[in-house]
This record gives structure tokens, sequence and C-alpha cells, in this order.
């Protein structure tokens, strides 16, 4: 029976990064107390418009202490959002969307309690997290024929679909992206020049440097510097920059790191099969000859070098050569990667029962109001950025291409309004629980509450409770801690 690694997060595109993939992680984030179905934000710091920071680790040995700025590490669903700058920010795009999106729904539906606001927000958020990686970032990264070819348009939910994380796609292809880090993150003041206040910083001086969000005007130059600055251009004889090879940053490690040594290791330490083998796997001709290398690599001299170090094709790690191949027609990747990521997505996508476009996620009207979404109204609507191009993932020097805010299309969240049922209206709001709350929905025409316990808690008395007449059928039960 053939063997893999376990993957210990959700290889869904649910949001997780959000949320966490766990019901410890998914308690912290969340702000119970307030009964509003938000996460919880920063309480000692907010941006300079008031809007929310990410909430800071509670451990007292928060390795983002940085000299005498006292400032932690933040939480989020994804325990990597202190690595780099930019990708902080983007967390942080996301609380603030999703506490927005919470907040609007509690004023669309004052009877709805604080779990069925939560829970709505955030199968919203899961569902602009699917549109806006396989519409508008997918198609960039393998290109249009091949998006085409291997993931073509949705046919609904196929339960024969495994959509668990491929070896092969999480240790090798997807890490493509290193290749187009820029050595420098670039910080842009409102004409996207560079920031007076806060100039440019080399990548590695952003490596769990929070603080700085804090300290050097939120995240807005750094969007700014990510919105207005192309992507790295791999070239085959410097595929990653010095920044990630020298000065690379891993934590509980007393060194600089090499980026590109730790890929090739975490596939040789994965088992991952070589270049050659996923070139099979993919239809495409097998390495036999450096001639046969020369065609697939743009630069002669790599292919030589490549070959002189590894001696033999089928010896060549399968991130290397993904790497170094040219990269197909409109797209950031070769054939090879281009077919594994395009395979993935696929996975990922039909074998998900709650894709945004499966049957009963979504009514035909919310639908249309979450295809009207873009990153860049994100962006819009969670920053103080008043220009932008239409499409994130297209870069634009400005001012040419871009837009002003007010001229994108926002979704419109009345199209989640509720009106409050007649049962509802006649046995009343079930009761609220300590540590706990409910979900309502019918069964054989009875709305019942089903009652469930945060993490650590566990629920005593009837779970289940049904509207008869005019009152609930049995005693709301309690969450009595086990911890």
């Amino acid at each position: 029976m053939q063997q893999q690694q376990m993957n210990a997060i959700t290889s869904f595109i649910d949001g997780s990064v959000v949320y966490g993939s766990g019901p410890k992680v998914n308690n912290l984030l969340r702000d119970l107390c307030g009964l509003n179905g938000k996460l919880t934000v920063n309480e000692h710091f907010k941006d300079p418009k008031g809007r929310p920071y990410l909430p800071f680790e509670e451990s007292l040995q928060s390795v983002c202490l940085h000299g005498e700025e006292n400032v932690a590490c933040f939480r989020a669903g994804d325990s990597r959002v202190n690595e780099g700058l930019p990708l902080t920010s983007l967390h942080l795009l996301w609380l603030r969307q999703h506490n927005q999106i919470a907040e609007t729904l509690k004023h669309l539906n004052g009877h709805w309690n604080a779990e069925t606001i939560y829970e709505e927000t955030r199968k919203i958020i899961g569902a602009l997290h699917q549109i806006i990686t396989m519409r508008d970032y997918v198609p960039k990264i393998i290109g249009k024929e091949f998006f085409d070819n291997y993931i073509g348009p949705y046919g609904g939910y196929d339960p024969t679909v495994d959509p668990s994380a491929s070896n092969v796609f999480a240790t090798a292809a997807f890490r493509f992206g290193h290749a187009t880090i820029s050595p420098v993150v670039r910080r842009l003041n409102a004409s996207y020049q560079e920031h007076e206040s806060f100039p440019s910083l080399k990548l590695h001086e952003t490596f769990f440097s929070p603080w700085r969000i804090i300290k050097e005007g939120g995240i807005d130059p750094i969007v700014r510097g990510a919105l207005g600055t192309q992507a790295a251009a791999p070239h085959s004889n410097k595929l990653l920059t010095d920044e990630l090879t020298e000065r690379l940053i891993v934590l509980s490690i007393p060194q600089d790191m090499d980026l590109a040594s730790l890929n090739l290791q975490r596939g040789r330490d994965h088992g991952l099969p070589g270049y050659n083998d996923w070139r099979d796997f993919c239809g495409l001709e097998r390495i036999r000859t450096l001639e046969d290398f020369k065609q697939v690599v743009s630069d002669a001299s790599v292919a030589e070098r490549i070959l002189q170090l590894y001696k033999h094709p089928d010896n060549i790690d399968i991130w290397l050569g993904g790497l170094v191949e040219t990269f197909s027609p409109g797209s950031r990747t070769g054939p090879m990667f281009s077919c594994l990521i395009a395979k993935q997505m696929k996975a990922l996508r039909d074998g998900d029962r709650f894709w945004w476009e499966a049957d009963g996620m979504f009514s035909q009207e919310q639908r249309d109001e979450l295809l009207k979404v873009s990153l860049s109204k994100i962006i819009c609507e969670n920053t103080d950025i008043t220009e932008v191009p239409p499409d994130a993932f297209i870069f634009g020097k400005y001012p040419s291409g871009y837009v002003s805010c007010n001229n994108l299309p926002a979704m419109n969240l009345e199209a989640w309004r509720e009106e409050k049922s007649e049962d509802l209206k006649r046995c009343g709001s079930p009761g609220q629980i300590e540590n706990g709350d409910y979900v309502l929905f019918k069964i054989a025409g009875k709305l019942v509450a089903l009652y469930s316990c945060y993490h650590g808690f566990k629920l005593t008395g009837n779970a289940l409770i049904a509207c008869e007449g005019n009152q609930w059928n049995n005693k709301f039960p309690h969450c009595e801690g086990i911890f």
C-alpha cells in the first residue's frame, strides 16, 4: 500500500487561512463574547482610521518581539501569518472583510443568532476565496490552454474525486511561487511612489515583523507596493533571490536558512519521484539526452550545468526541473507544473461538496452577487486605498489602467436577507447557552434548534429541541468544561 505524509491542515479552498483547520484554533479566533458572529481583533492597536488589526498571539515567548518595539506575533487561521508583510496584510484584509460582512448580516437579519451570522459569513468568505482563486488567479498561473484542457467548466460535485492535496503539489509544484518573490518589499504612497515616511525594505527585514505594520503606517503602503510592483520574473540561471537563499529566517533555528535547499530536501524526504517520472505522468516526453533538456529549458548552459550535477536526467529533482522549464504561453509556469497545478485545482473543485457553485449552496441571486467581488474591491473596502487596478493580479504602472474604487462593483448582501419564520415568531428565539450556541433548521416540517458546545466543553441535556405550538418542547442544554 502506498503511504503519504499526513497533511495537518485542510486541503479545501475554504477560507481556512482565515478560520483555522481545527476547532481549537477556530475558537481562539472568534469573538465569542461579543455574540455578533465576528472574529476577534487586536485589543491594543488600531490603524490610523480606527480599523482593526489581527489579534496577538497569547504566548509571552512570542518570536516576533523586536528589540525595543514590544509587539508580539499576530494570530490567524494559518500559523505562517507573520512570515512576511504582504502575507500578513492579506490575512488582515480577510479579517476585516469577515467582520464587515458579519456586521451587515446582523443588521439585515436581526433574528439571527451569533452562530448563524458567523457560519453564513464564513460561507461567503469561503466562496470568495474559491472564486478569486479559480477565476482570477489560477488561469494566469497555468495559462488559458491548460485551464481549459485540464480544468474546464464546473460540472457539479463528484463524490468519486479525492480532493486532498497531493504530495507533489504541496511539496513541489505549488512552490513555484518562491521564484516570483522580489528581494524588495516596496511601500508606496497614494500616488504609487516610494513612501516618504516608510521606505521600501529588503525582504529579510520583513520576516516576522508585524510591528512594522503597527508602527509604520498600517497595511496600505504594503498593499500598494504589492499592486504597483511586478512579481519577480524567474530566470533559469537565477531562480530565487539571495534574500531567500542566504537570509531566510525559520522559527526555532538560530541561523539563516536557504529556501532552495529546503525545497529540494523536502521533496527527497517525502520520497517524490523524479522530474522525468512526473513528465511521464503529465503525458510529456521524457528527457533522455542533453539536447532533449535544452528543448525545454530556455538557457542551454543551465541545462548543461544541471545534467553535470545530476549525471542522469532521471535523477533531477521535481522542484528544480519544473522551475527551469520554459513557460507555457500565457502562463507563469512550464508545462509540467501547469499540468500538476491544474489537476490539483480540478480535484479541489470537483471533490468539494461545499463548492460555491454546488447545488443548494447559494441561491442564484446570491451567486450573482458573489461574482461581482474582486480582490481589488476587497482591498478598497478594507483600506484607505482609493485607486486600484481592476484586476489585482494584473500589473499596471500607475496611473495607466487604474480605476477609482467607486467604479468597481460591490456585493449587495440584501440577497442574504431572510424574513423571520412564522415558527420563530410563535416560539421566539431559543435560549442562548453559555460556552455554546445553536443553529436552526427544519426536520419533517418542524423548526428545530441544534445545540453544540465550543471546543473544550461537552453538552449536557438535549442537543435537539423543537418548536411545537408556541413553545420549545424541551429544556435548553448546557455546556460543561472537560479540561
